[in-house]
């Protein structure tokens, strides 16, 4: 028997509801509705609201009418993500009463105001929508709390997505786009804190005509914000030290890494804020002033990996090394500051092996007679 459900929340943004149901937004029967007798409240440090009880209130809402058992399936595992249940209510549409089936919150939460929907949504509504078709692609493979801790994550994936919107110029490459890859598939491959999806894929050739059809791999990572603090009044810059597992799983026999100051860029963060904060988080030490340096893929041949790279201007310590990291994310990092020189030396030597160290030390190389004559 079909069911109908009073939305007051973020499913109220018909393209998430339409990406949760799997379905076109011209395919949802939805009116706008109120909830008597309750409030919607945004969760406090949260991007979604839950209902409070209040006699003299109501809820603004969607009503959604003809919903199917596998549309409630998918709605379930969705919400269930959030800790959700589902109640019957008495709702109001065009002045008449309706009995329809709300989800509620099962835990208390802490407030912070008023939900309103159209300050989520330009916000959080594309993030959360590209966000929404990851957590729907384990619908039916996996339970929901198995994949709530990955939500963040996906939401920054999300967001990685946008900002790959801002492309570079296209003088020397070729003026071609996404727009003319006639075929681009994903198909299923690893999903969970990092993503390594099949792809298949045809395209068109330099030489004119198409590629065959190939069955290739992508590794889904994130965009991350990496600074080099730089003291320009004593030359000195801060290396930071931690132990890397890659060069562990190849069999670097020495896998403890120099690199710059870096970290994931949140959803709906500004890249250099992430930056200014991983200092912050990493170093203790807060930056000065930022300076942009160049923005890149870090292996496009296979991975998704971004990189928005900054140099952050301050006044080092006298002291040659510090502790730092966040025990939280179980970080255990120790930073290095030593002169310019010393850190282009070490360029040389091979013991920086990091090519976004390396890149970045280059540019500062480039630029550090302006920096130095500004500080």
């Amino acid at each position: 028997m079909p069911s109908s459900l009073f939305f007051y929340g973020t499913l109220c943004h018909l393209p998430l509801l339409a990406q949760v149901l799997g379905r076109s937004i011209e395919d949802l029967d939805a009116k706008p509705a109120i909830l008597p007798g309750y409030a919607s409240y945004l969760v406090k440090d949260a991007d979604f609201p839950v209902l409070v009880a209040d006699s003299t209130a109501f809820a603004d809402g969607i009503w959604v009418r003809d919903l199917s058992a596998q549309d409630i399936a998918r709605l379930d595992f969705y919400e269930g993500g959030f800790g959700y249940r589902l109640e019957t209510v008495v709702i109001t549409v065009d002045e008449r009463a309706e009995t329809a089936q709300v989800y509620f919150a099962d835990q208390t939460y802490d407030l912070e105001c008023s939900w309103r929907l159209d300050d989520w949504a330009a916000k959080w509504g594309e993030i959360t929508v590209i966000a929404a078709g990851e957590v729907m692609d384990h619908f039916g493979k996996t339970d929901p709390e198995t994949i709530r801790p990955w939500r963040p994550f996906f939401a920054d994936r999300a967001w990685a997505s946008i900002l790959a919107r801002d492309t570079g110029p296209q003088t020397l490459r070729t003026r071609m786009g996404k727009g003319d890859i006639p075929l681009f598939r994903r198909r299923g491959g690893y999903d969970g804190f990092f993503r390594l999806q099949e792809i298949e894929i045809q395209y068109p050739r330099f030489s004119g005509g198409m590629s065959d059809v190939l069955q290739r791999a992508a590794f889904v990572a994130y965009d991350a914000a990496l600074i080099l603090p730089y003291d320009p009044k004593t030359d000195r810059v801060l290396l930071i030290e931690q132990l890397r597992y890659g060069p562990l799983t190849r069999g670097d026999d020495a896998p403890w890494v120099l690199e710059p100051v870096a970290g994931l860029v949140d959803a709906g963060e500004a890249p250099v804020d992430t930056a200014m904060r991983e200092a912050l988080e990493e170093t203790g030490l807060s930056i000065s002033r930022v300076e942009v340096m160049p923005k890149a893929y870090a292996s496009p041949g296979y991975s998704t990996e971004f990189f928005h790279c900054f140099v952050g201007l301050l006044d080092l310590p006298e002291k040659p090394s510090l502790l730092g990291g966040l025990l939280s994310e179980n970080e255990d990092i120790k930073s290095h500051i030593v002169s310019f020189d010393h850190a282009m030396s070490l360029i040389e030597t091979g013991e920086i092996n990091a090519v976004p160290l390396i890149m970045m030390l280059y540019w500062l190389d480039r630029e550090r007679d302006r920096l130095r004559r500004s500080a």
